[in-house]
């Protein structure tokens, strides 16, 4: 039997589930593909996560059940929920400490740094999923029938990292072309490494401490255009041209694309200084930052 079980076979998952193996743990990766890294302790299914009667029988024995699932970004209000609702009940019933996945939607527009203990104050939509779904995880904690946590990220950068950065920015920057970020390029940005935050998920799970979020240590604070000056240096690309990219814009393109449409409502966070206080995840569980040279080149 798996000592973890592992849902989502996206970057994170796949960062997760071969950590986990890597220090010994027997680990079945559940995603809708059934595809997953080779390696002799992964063993990669295909599963409709929604299913709580399978997930129980998939995740029968397991220590621990990780959830590194998303639904495609236009789809969260309709598909996350019963997502969510079906990994906890499974875990639950399984006996499995529960671990997700997260970022810091729910916390809303923030003045200063974010910290753990902020409350949940969305004022999106997907930032109101987040929060239900970390707000569900927590009632059932605090009734004791499941231990739960979840880490927190800002943006992706990193080997095989999709975030807006990395699909809008990084490619046109290789390719000596202006790059639109949508938002301001000089305010200061937490940047997390993928392979940091499948750490800081292991790193939860392995821990006594429940019924709290960790934020991922960011490989730096800096700013979309000094972040990108260094990745250009690295990279050997001609020195990058940004343009900030307005919610008028946005807006535009969103009438065209659906995905793009999703961004528009979190535009605030890419237009002020969004800044994660790691403080207690480098504290009580020793989770490091990888250094910021190394994930850009594995970005590039």
């Amino acid at each position: 039997m798996p000592s973890s079980v592992v849902v989502g076979a996206g970057p994170v998952g796949r960062a997760t589930a071969l950590l986990l193996a890597d220090s010994g743990a027997d680990v079945r990766l559940l995603s809708r593909s059934g595809r997953g890294p080779a390696h002799t302790r992964i063993e990669p299914i295909a599963a409709d996560a929604t299913d709580t009667a399978h997930l129980v029988d998939l995740a029968g024995g397991a220590q621990t059940l990780f959830n590194c699932a998303m639904p495609r970004y236009d789809r969260w209000p309709i598909e996350f929920p019963p997502l969510a609702a079906a990994l906890l009940a499974a875990a639950e019933k399984v006996g499995a400490d529960y671990v997700m996945a997260g970022n810091t939607y729910g916390y809303g527009p923030v003045a200063g740094p974010f910290t753990e203990d902020l409350p949940m104050a969305p004022t999106t939509v997907k930032g109101r999923v987040r929060a239900q779904i970390w707000t569900d995880a927590l009632r059932a904690h605090e009734q004791g029938r499941v231990r739960v946590a979840e880490v927190r990220a800002g943006e992706y950068v990193g080997s095989d990292a999709v975030s807006g950065y990395t699909l809008m920015v990084v490619p046109a920057v290789l390719a000596g072309v202006e790059a639109a970020w949508p938002g301001d390029l000089d305010s200061t940005r937490s940047w997390n490494d993928v392979g940091d935050v499948a750490a800081t998920l292991v790193a939860a799970g392995r821990s006594e401490h429940w019924g709290r979020a960790w934020h991922v240590p960011p490989i730096a604070d800096r700013s979309v255009r000094a972040l990108t000056r260094r990745l250009a240096e690295l990279a050997g690309a001609p020195a990058p041209i940004l343009r900030a990219m307005p919610v008028e814009e946005l807006t535009e393109l969103g009438a065209s694309d659906p995905i793009m449409a999703e961004v528009v409502e979190m535009y605030y966070l890419s237009d002020r200084p969004h800044v994660l206080d790691s403080t207690q995840t480098e504290r009580l569980l020793a989770v490091q930052a990888s250094p910021v040279d190394r994930v850009l080149r594995a970005t590039i």
